[in-house]
């Protein structure tokens, strides 16, 4: 029988992101002074206010408030009437140094022997059903909001009432055999400027909507998910009506609290560790992103439609406790999904030292993370351009989303036998 399943996406300018990206924005100018920092840090925003606080062990030092202003000012809250406005907020910062206790577990005399940050469980998932091997849902909630940003900030943008802070949420109908059928339902939620008229102003933003961004974001997809956009999709804009509190001053922000938005919008599972605010040492965020890794490079290979990796450590121990698979009766393997899981064990090294090492993790690479999510994301090589409180100014050619290569398919197909 038909199913329905539903993914949301936030933009960048929603509270919790805002919090996150400022997070991820220590984490790179900390890393870009001193490749060996251990540091984490949370981040809380609310109207007028931004909190700073967490532990660092680091040989360079930060004016953290210079750097929350920046990222707040390059999201779009550069306007008094938002309540909360990059220069005119207040920054108080309670970041201390790195527990001892906690350090010892980690750091080791040989590299290689690094321990885990921390105790858990991480997850790493992936699906043939798109491209980027993502869920559909919520690829195309991510979508929509980036388009949605995308309008905003262009010149002469065809939207110019729209306000940072925004959500979105798609529900797509599969068939028995889990492939999608149609879009039923598309939600957007998004900040605006005051009108004078309440009705006017959610009449075109509903019309905009629908005639403009959907439109875009549609001709970007592959022809096949273009096909599953009908007449029928019940649409929700602005469903509660005036949108214009928004952002910091109408909802506390927190790092850390989207972690489905981040992941795989509900499809295969999370062990609950957030990733934004964490050096790579904490296994929440690099044992996450080296299982997607993991699942990605399977399921691009051939070995199965769609697979959930999950991989567990102990506090201070740098061999993982255990590796499980499950691809869901997908396999294209004759193997059970423990005999997958025992490959999958010899190809891939999950110690910590070896995730950082493989992945380049120790390099400035986590501010464009933190907002439309840490996976489904492009490989791609940038430079950027990192000033220290002293005034020095230093650029860096760094490598992003290394978790989403595709450079062990050939070592998996090997592996698994697949021509």
């Amino acid at each position: 029988m038909p199913y329905l399943f539903t993914s949301e996406s936030v933009s960048e300018g929603h509270p919790d992101k805002v919090a996150d990206q400022i997070s991820d924005a220590l984490i790179d100018n900390f890393l870009a002074w001193d490749p060996n920092s251990k540091v984490a840090c949370e981040t809380l925003v609310t109207t007028g206010q931004v909190v700073l606080a967490g532990e660092v062990k680091s040989n360079t030092y930060l004016d953290v408030q210079k750097i929350a202003r920046e990222v707040i000012a390059k999201i779009g809250y550069t306007k008094s009437e938002y309540m909360f406005e990059a220069n005119s907020c207040g920054i108080l910062s309670a970041i201390h140094e790195q527990s001892a206790d906690i350090n010892q577990g980690v750091e080791r005399k040989k590299k290689e022997d690094q321990g885990a940050g921390d105790q858990g469980m991480m997850f790493g998932y992936a699906t043939n059903e798109t491209e980027n091997y993502m869920p559909l849902a919520l690829d195309l909630a991510h979508k929509i909001l980036k388009e949605l940003s995308n309008i905003r900030r262009e010149k002469n943008s065809k939207m110019p009432y729209l306000r940072p802070d925004a959500k979105s949420q798609v529900t797509i109908e599969y068939d028995d055999n889990d492939k999608p059928l149609r879009i039923d339902a598309i939600v957007v939620s998004t900040q605006h400027d005051d009108f004078a008229a309440d009705n006017k102003m959610l009449a075109k933003i509903n019309s905009d909507v629908r005639e403009i961004v959907i439109p875009r974001v549609k001709a970007k997809c592959k022809k096949e998910v273009q096909a599953l956009f009908n007449d029928k999709i019940n649409y929700h804009i602005n469903p509660t009506g005036k949108f214009v509190i928004g952002g910091p001053h109408g909802d506390t922000g927190l790092t850390g609290r989207k972690i489905i938005v981040d992941t795989y919008g509900g499809k295969g599972a999370h062990g609950g560790g957030a990733f934004s605010g964490k050096d790579p040492s904490k296994v929440d965020r690099s044992a996450a992103y080296a299982a997607r890794h993991i699942a990605k490079n399977i399921v691009a290979a051939g070995v199965a439609d769609e697979i959930l990796v999950q991989v567990s450590y102990a506090i201070g121990v740098a061999k993982p406790m255990g590796i499980f698979v499950d691809t869901y009766g997908t396999a294209k393997v004759n193997l059970t999904d423990g005999e997958i899981a025992k490959k999958v064990e010899g190809l891939f090294d999950m110690r910590p030292y070896a995730i950082e090492t493989r992945l380049k993790l120790r390099n400035p690479i986590y501010s464009e993370t933190a907002a439309y999510g840490h996976m489904g994301r492009v490989n791609e090589v940038v430079e950027k351009t990192f000033s220290s409180a002293d005034g020095k100014s230093k650029k860096v050619k760094v490598e992003l989303f290394t978790w989403e290569k595709l450079d062990f398919v050939d070592k998996v197909k090997k592996a698994f036998k697949i021509k």
